[in-house]
């Protein structure tokens, strides 16, 4: 996983801002009561599956013949990206439902070689892992879970740490897009590409 925990900030995060970053970049809970885990995950699982198909477009925009492309030496490439995408949320998902990370490096299989293949893998993973997560009772939202050392959470906060990390690095691949000779589709509300898109379907 990449270093975006200082990055995100966990900073008010949520309706109740249960939760907040000092500025040593470790974090400081408050007790969360059984109700308020299960208001926020009701929250959250909607958001979650809004963002899970938002990212999945964004991954499967990208040009099945340009996947090597980065915009630096030193970033990921496409392909690179989305599999990070991918893969870490589906550690954070797995970690809350199993109630303890993984942190295991999970490489991009060798079946999986285009942008499709991500965009297939991704919606399997979530898919699951959607069904278990929906299924979580309050005393294991409630529960505490380390964070490679630097901080404990109770599950239910995760939900959060994994949509900013989404969104976070789902931005940086958008921005891939066009300079890739890729079509960026809309995100939250229409972009350039896909109103395009739509006026020539409505011509035709």
């Amino acid at each position: 996983m990449c270093h975006c925990a200082s990055q995100l900030g966990l900073v008010e995060a949520g309706p109740s801002a249960i939760y907040w970053a000092s500025q040593r970049g470790d974090a400081e809970m408050n007790p969360i009561q059984p109700e308020q885990a299960v208001f926020l995950l009701q929250l959250a699982l909607p958001a979650a599956k809004n963002e899970h198909r938002t990212t999945r477009s964004v991954i499967e925009a990208i040009p099945a013949d340009n996947g090597d492309y980065r915009p630096d030496p030193i970033s990921k490439s496409a392909m690179e990206l989305a599999w990070h995408i991918v893969a870490a949320e589906h550690r954070f998902y797995s970690g809350i439902v199993a109630g303890q990370f993984d942190f295991t490096p999970n490489h991009r299989p060798e079946s999986v070689r285009t942008p499709a293949d991500i965009g297939q893998w991704y919606g399997n993973s979530f898919s699951k892992n959607f069904e278990k997560l929906s299924a979580l009772q309050s005393d294991h939202l409630c529960k505490s879970i380390d964070f490679r050392g630097m901080f404990q959470l109770p599950a239910v906060a995760y939900f959060e740490f994994s949509l900013r990390h989404s969104i976070h690095h789902r931005g940086q691949l958008s921005a891939y897009l066009r300079a890739m000779g890729g079509k960026v589709p809309a995100i939250y509300g229409e972009s350039h590409d896909s109103a395009e898109a739509k006026k020539a379907a409505q011509a035709g």
